[in-house]
């Protein structure tokens, strides 16, 4: 998957340098001028996360290590980028993702993160926190758990708590909430299973489960546990109409059943 994802990419990047020279440095810089996905990744988001006191070659020295240490990270962000271009129809390519997508990019320095965070480097894990969260307006904690084939729409507001778990091929749209319910400590945030669709503005709170497959609708408020291959809506939401056949996330479908009068 990585080779065949980095091989696209630095085609689709040639051809668009040629096409838009006003975008040919920044391009080279980004992704030609490397030899690889995950060094292409690591200039990616050292230029996004570089602050004074921790500039871009101290940044991506520390994200290089991380990637050396945990190759598992570049794998998940090829998955990443191919689900995006798979199941959003305003991405035209992998090129788009990799440069522009605050949702890709906020995903993939998570990713780093975790792993700091894994390391017991806690307050590099806390520092990567708090500046996806002011660059990307997306705020995922270090200690969650997020699988790979994730995409992440339009990503602003996006809060994910610390025990909460993202399996694989989830999509999530804005202002999705994955919290919990007080001040509780412990296991205390969702779990979220395989092929799940989370629709924008949605909030699911507590240790509690949205199978796989599910449909959570936009704006829903979800307070306890919904069965796989269901579609929940409302405040509080419930389970309405007929079982889904296909997973969600992977159609997209945001449309409800009709339920009758």
């Amino acid at each position: 998957m990585v080779g065949t994802v980095w091989a696209t990419m630095r085609h689709e990047a040639a051809g668009i340098a040629a096409r838009e020279p006003v975008l040919a440095r920044l391009i080279d810089e980004q992704i030609l001028r490397h030899d690889c996905f995950a060094e292409a990744l690591t200039a990616v988001l050292s230029r996004r996360l570089a602050v004074p006191a921790l500039d871009a070659w101290v940044l991506s020295d520390l994200i290089r290590d991380v990637l050396d240490e945990e190759p598992a990270i570049i794998d998940a962000a090829a998955y990443d980028l191919a689900a995006i271009r798979d199941r959003d129809p305003a991405c035209p390519d992998l090129l788009t993702p990799m440069l522009y997508f605050k949702g890709y990019q906020a995903l993939q320095a998570y990713r780093v993160s975790h792993r700091l965070w894994q390391m017991d480097k806690i307050h590099l894990a806390r520092h990567l926190q708090s500046r996806i969260s002011e660059e990307f307006g997306v705020d995922i904690h270090p200690a969650a758990r997020m699988g790979r084939g994730i995409l992440i729409d339009h990503a602003t507001a996006l809060v994910v708590g610390e025990t909460a778990v993202v399996e694989d091929d989830v999509s999530i749209l804005q202002s999705v909430t994955l919290g919990g319910t007080g001040k509780e400590c412990g296991d205390r945030h969702p779990k979220i299973r395989r092929g799940v669709l989370l629709g924008a503005g949605s909030t699911v709170l507590g240790n509690i489960e949205v199978g796989e497959g599910a449909k959570i609708g936009a704006g829903s408020v979800v307070l306890s546990s919904v069965d796989p291959f269901s579609t929940a809506v409302g405040i509080p939401a419930r389970m309405i109409g007929p079982k889904l056949t296909t997973a969600a996330a992977l159609t997209m479908e945001q449309t409800m059943p009709v339920t009758g009068n």
